[in-house]
């Protein structure tokens, strides 16, 4: 299912925080299979039922193993024009998945990113039965995130809900209310180069103008607990008088923080100091666009020159 270009935003936010999107949107599982001990990422090409078949490219499957021995797996697809949403090609890649992986449980789940209000809803069940034998009954987790209260999250531990309250609903009057709590929540409970990351999602989502920016840090510098929060908004060009330009001022340290994260998911995947001169190089140059497509590459690539493969 082909992905609109900021879908790939949400999908970086489930990568980035496999574990906060599970116990935000499936706390089930926690509850039902206890300590979760390993967290993967499955990347399977759907199945051509025939050669003439498009390529389907649904999201994310993640793979949970818990303490219990149970194994969910996750598959997410994030979905911005509800109009594009198909629950037969969700059906498909769920049972080609369960064909994969017969030992784990599969939880198909959408994430609906849009932020207005639906006239009609999406299918969200299939069934076909003849008295009184049921031949199929399939169903998934439906989320739209437009249906939640940002408000209800305000004190909520949890950075994934503080990333995505751009996204939910609340009234205009409680929009810069809204914003302060998405960013002083991601700075909390995030790492700094992952709060510089997804100040970036927020400013986006929430389309934020240049005069929001003045208030919200001069509301944030009146609370001396956030003074921290102040100042490293203030380093990263967000104080007034360098609002206008903090896209621009901002554009090196976003490409040094993917750079980083890069060669860490590198390290971590193929071994200690697997990364030499050449490759660190093309790291250090590297464009954003190049940076998003190593990343992507990351999941299912066997070896650091495939990830490196120019297509």
């Amino acid at each position: 299912m082909p992905q609109e270009s900021h879908d790939h935003n949400f999908k970086n936010v489930f990568l980035d925080f496999p574990r906060e999107s599970l116990e935000l949107f499936y706390p089930q599982a926690l509850e039902l299979y206890g300590e979760l001990l390993e967290i993967s990422f499955v990347r399977q090409e759907p199945r051509k039922h025939r050669l003439s078949d498009p390529a389907l490219a649904l999201d994310m499957p993640v793979l949970f193993r818990f303490e219990r021995g149970a194994v969910l797996l996750w598959l997410v697809e994030f979905q911005e024009d509800k109009d594009k949403f198909s629950i037969y090609r969700l059906l498909r890649y769920a049972t080609d998945l369960m064909e994969a992986h017969p030992d784990a449980v599969v939880v198909p789940t959408v994430l609906f990113t849009d932020r207005r209000a639906w006239r009609k809803d999406v299918p969200r069940l299939l069934e076909s039965r003849l008295g009184a034998t049921t031949f199929l009954h399939f169903e998934y987790v439906h989320l739209k995130l437009f249906a939640l209260h940002a408000k209800d999250y305000y004190n909520v531990n949890n950075p994934v809900a503080k990333i995505l309250m751009p996204k939910m609903q609340y009234p205009p009057s409680e929009r810069l209310e809204v914003l302060r709590h998405a960013y002083l929540g991601l700075y909390q409970l995030a790492s700094r180069m992952l709060f510089e990351k997804y100040t970036d999602f927020i400013d986006i989502y929430a389309q934020i103008q240049p005069e929001e920016q003045q208030t919200i840090c001069a509301d944030i510098m009146e609370h001396e607990e956030t003074a921290m929060l102040t100042q490293y908004i203030k380093n990263l060009g967000r104080d007034e008088g360098r609002v206008e330009g903090r896209v621009e001022g901002r554009v090196e340290g976003r490409v040094e923080g993917r750079q980083a994260i890069i060669q860490r998911q590198l390290t971590k995947r193929f071994g200690q100091d697997i990364l030499d001169l050449h490759f660190q190089e093309r790291l250090r140059k590297a464009t954003p666009e190049q940076l998003d497509l190593w990343a992507e590459k990351l999941l299912d690539a066997k070896s650091v020159d495939e990830v490196f493969k120019d297509n």
